[in-house]
């Protein structure tokens, strides 16, 4: 007798994956196509323009992206001249980076569109559903920040890999 197959469908994390990536198109256009910005670039912008003024690290862990990918992503922003980097006062080593004129009015353009988008995706569940689905991704994220901070998982093993893509068991660090 053979084990039943099981579907990524029955894995919360690659379902709301598919949501986001179907959801999510339509505001990657928005940004690609009408703003010229990525996906990334405008999630960069979000936090700038909610949070105020902020270190790179600090933008980082707030976007929920690794520094590397914040620094590059930084850089494109300031070509672009929607984001601009600013020395503290007092300590020239250490740039906040806000928004510029063009980076402010970009998000009061494209943001009620987001939110528009939002809002119709949820009209597919009533206000009780909706508070609830609130709370449980509230819960859900909480009870995946601690699982983060207790887990001891190896570190991706970029650019060491063998033959046909996969390290042998053996030379993978614990």
């Amino acid at each position: 007798m053979t084990a039943p197959r099981r579907s990524p469908d029955d894995l919360l994390l690659y379902r709301l994956a598919r949501l986001i990536g179907v959801a999510g198109s339509m505001v990657i256009r928005l940004c690609e196509g009408r703003f010229g910005i990525t996906r990334r670039e405008w999630r960069l912008i979000a936090v700038l323009a909610s949070r105020g003024e902020l270190g790179s690290s600090q933008l980082a862990e707030h976007a929920q992206l690794d520094r590397a990918r914040t620094s590059k992503t930084i850089g494109s922003l300031v070509e672009k001249r929607l984001v601009s980097r600013v020395a503290r006062a007092g300590d020239r080593r250490q740039v906040l980076l806000g928004l510029t004129e063009s980076g402010q009015a970009l998000y009061e353009e494209l943001f009620p569109l987001v939110t528009k988008i939002n809002a119709e995706l949820m009209e597919a569940l009533d206000q009780e559903d909706a508070a609830r689905l609130d709370g449980f991704l509230d819960r859900l994220q909480a009870q995946a920040e601690r699982m983060v901070q207790k887990a001891v998982l190896p570190k991706a093993d970029r650019g060491r890999r063998g033959a046909g893509g996969i390290s042998p068991p053996s030379s993978r660090s614990p």
